[in-house]
């Protein structure tokens, strides 16, 4: 089995330079001084972990805006054996940029990734209500086309504010964010099988399926949970495509799977759900410890497991 990751390997990240994506890759210790990987999408990166090119990928996975990145949730459900081993906080700012030149009232046309415009939009609304959007697969390749050879398709682009440390571009406004505390959320994928030691302030993240649709079947997945004193962090529907009306969940919670209530949630999840993928336990980004009732101590689960082993062993209580 694959063991921790091999430092002499390259790491995957999307690209080009200057993206928050490599933002979040700095934060690595073991990425530094190793072979980086600019990729265009998350399906490329993952690749790139699955094919074997790079040790491991980083990815966003949920932005505090606009709630999780689907992309990022979809592949991470349908591609078999990755697991999560980190996860890294990058604060979200952005800038509106454009040749040198040309002014924000000559502006009709923006190049954005779609969670960056989206995170702009009120306001682009209010500056620039007649603008348009051109789709980009990242905020630094949003901005880079301004400088491309022959007809640019937009006027400007909403990128991170380093993007003028990299490229010879001019600032017609900075701080355009709707949510000045805005924080993307990016989370380190391996091959890997080894999970990270638990810390007491470690997060869990997995996808199950609801096995049926029909009512009551949500909350005895979420049962599985609050019965066991366990916080979620993120819940998010997404569809599995097959037929309408079915869905499966993306979850992250609070703890551990060396945590005994965790290992317990999860045995019956098991046995609730027809499909489970779990994704891994890892240090969360920003050392919260976890809390939790005292009658979810792992000595609880430990002692009624073995005051139900006495039982079926015949053994006096």
């Amino acid at each position: 089995m694959p063991g921790p990751l091999d430092a002499a390997s390259s790491y995957s990240f999307l690209g080009p330079a200057g993206t928050f994506t490599e933002a979040a890759l700095q934060q690595v210790p073991e990425a530094s001084g190793r072979p980086w990987r600019s990729v265009n999408n998350v399906g490329e990166a993952l690749d790139d972990v699955v094919s074997g090119r790079s040790t491991a990928a980083m990815i966003a996975i949920e932005n505090s805006v606009e709630g999780g990145v689907t992309a990022a949730q979809d592949a991470l459900a349908s591609i078999p054996n990755l697991r999560i081993i980190g996860e890294y906080l990058v604060p979200v700012s952005f800038v509106l940029v454009a040749r040198p030149g040309v002014a924000l009232e000559d502006v009709r046309t923006i190049a954005a990734h779609p969670v960056a415009y989206a995170q702009c939009r009120r306001w682009l609304e209010a500056r620039l209500p007649d603008h348009a959007h051109l789709p980009a697969t990242s905020n630094v390749q949003a901005a880079t086309q301004l400088l491309e050879e022959g007809p640019v398709l937009a006027d400007a682009a909403i990128a991170p504010p380093t993007i003028v440390d990299h490229h010879p571009l001019a600032v017609l406004a900075d701080r355009i964010g709707d949510n000045p505390n805005a924080v993307t959320r990016f989370v380190l994928v391996s091959r890997t099988t080894h999970i990270p030691e638990r810390t007491g302030a470690d997060k869990t993240s997995l996808i199950a399926e609801l096995p049926e649709d029909r009512s009551g079947a949500l909350l005895e997945l979420l049962e599985q949970f609050s019965t066991r004193g366990i916080n979620l962090t993120l819940l998010q529907s997404r569809p599995i495509g097959d037929a309408l009306g079915r869905y499966r969940f993306v979850v992250d919670l609070d703890g551990h799977l060396h945590d005994e209530r965790v290992a317990d949630a999860l045995l019956g999840l098991r046995r609730f759900s027809p499909q489970v993928v779990f994704l891994g336990s890892y240090p969360r980004a920003d050392k919260v410890p976890t809390e939790y009732v005292s009658r979810y101590d792992d000595e609880i689960f430990i002692e009624a497991r073995d005051w139900l082993r006495g039982i079926l062993s015949g053994e006096p209580e």
